[in-house]
């Protein structure tokens, strides 16, 4: 094995690949630019929608609650909600969001006959923010109107109001800041790390491969006096460098990002959404994305032999972003935890992993179990990519 025939094949791709715009667009700009977007575009515009939701007063209407003119009358004057004449057809307000609910008063509320009530129904738009922000208003209404009322009757019968609610139940966290992250956004950040790899390997894999073949200067580089494995491992360590320059900027924009969200969100009244990564996860998540990115960079670059030309590379390779992408977004998918069977699972092993990671979670079996499966799989696919370019056939398709 020679190293220095392995450093002139990489520093020969290496000088042709920082002169390609694909690959310097999708190893350096996507990276750095993806995570800011994501994290402090996209969280602020969720941030600023939800306020806005919270903020906005809801229109809404009343369905029945003829006798009942003072509960209605109250409705009106809450500070939140505005409602609006009926009767109409209150199922296509709603759904063409021209309301956001509607509140139907059983008869016989505000006189208070009987000891039971049909059930006070509210009408909304499940999965609409301003529709379910109605409803919950709504409800809270309801539910001070009915403690009220068992207030008075408790009164009236000379008992105390601790009669009706003897004791509170209170809710506290008691775990820290990340990993509260972690549960919240751990799922997301794995998967797009490695679509950061796989993105990051992939089109320097096509370009030392079909693209050497459809520009003709394949056949020119084998017949320099280099072997072809060590032909290849400069190749693979090309791809590997663009894949981990696009991992590291990934981690690196993505921590940065983190902080920037999460100091601005200090800085503004009635937070939201609360995303604090350590500088600790953004490390380990850079360490666990090596040997997946050795796996990621020796797939490819055997995958995109086999085509004869680039944009043929780009159809054989397209398949392989679905295969990668299911196991990554099961990290995101709720109940699925990390196990000793799924530590062997290829890429699914690393993003629930990483998931763990970044909410401060070290199971440190489990991480030397996937850290060296996944080396095992990466070394599996680099014998893979030097016997294949062993054969003429593959190189040679005609």
């Amino acid at each position: 094995m020679s190293a220095r025939n392995i450093g002139i094949v990489y520093r020969k791709e290496l000088l042709e690949a920082l002169r390609d715009r694909r690959t310097l667009i999708s190893t350096i700009l996507v990276p750095i630019l993806l995570f800011p977007i994501l994290t402090v575009g996209v969280g602020f515009a969720v941030a600023g929608l939800i306020e806005e939701a919270d903020r906005e007063p809801a229109r809404i209407m009343v369905l029945g609650g003829n006798d009942s003119s003072s509960i209605v009358s109250s409705l009106a004057k809450s500070k939140n909600l505005i409602v609006v004449p009926g009767p109409a057809n209150y199922v296509d307000l709603i759904s063409n969001k021209k309301i956001r609910a509607a509140v139907e008063i059983p008869s016989g509320l505000q006189s208070g006959e009987g000891a039971d009530y049909p059930p006070v129904k509210i009408y909304m738009y499940s999965g609409d923010l301003k529709s379910t922000t109605a409803a919950k208003r709504i409800e809270e209404f309801f539910n001070d109107y009915r403690d009220n009322l068992a207030r008075d009757r408790l009164k009236t019968q000379k008992l105390p109001a601790s009669f009706l609610k003897p004791f509170d139940i209170k809710q506290q966290n008691v775990v820290s800041e990340e990993k509260v992250a972690g549960e919240t956004v751990g799922g997301i950040i794995p998967y797009l790390v490695i679509i950061m790899c796989l993105t990051g390997a992939m089109y320097p894999a096509m370009d030392l491969t079909a693209g050497e073949k459809e520009r003709a200067t394949m056949e020119t580089i084998l017949s320099s006096p280099i072997s072809r494995t060590h032909l290849v491992l400069g190749k693979f360590l090309l791809v590997l460098t663009a894949s981990l320059v696009t991992a590291a900027l990934s981690v690196t924009s993505m921590g940065v990002s983190s902080w920037l969200f999460q100091h601005f969100q200090d800085q503004s009244s009635g937070s939201a959404i609360h995303i604090k990564i350590g500088l600790g996860a953004v490390l380990s998540v850079f360490l666990v994305a090596l040997p997946l990115a050795v796996m990621f960079s020796a797939a490819l670059l055997t995958i995109a032999l086999f085509a004869k030309s680039y944009k043929e590379a780009q159809s054989y390779i397209s398949p392989l972003m679905i295969v990668v992408i299911v196991p990554a977004i099961a990290a995101m998918l709720p109940g699925v935890e990390l196990t000793p069977r799924l530590s062997l699972v290829p890429i699914l092993n690393v993003s629930l992993l990483c998931k763990d990671l970044i909410a401060g979670t070290y199971h440190w079996n489990s991480i030397a179990l996937i850290f060296l499966s996944t080396c095992l799989y990466g070394g599996a696919a680099i014998f893979i990519a030097v016997k294949m370019f062993h054969h003429e056939s593959v190189l040679f398709r005609s």
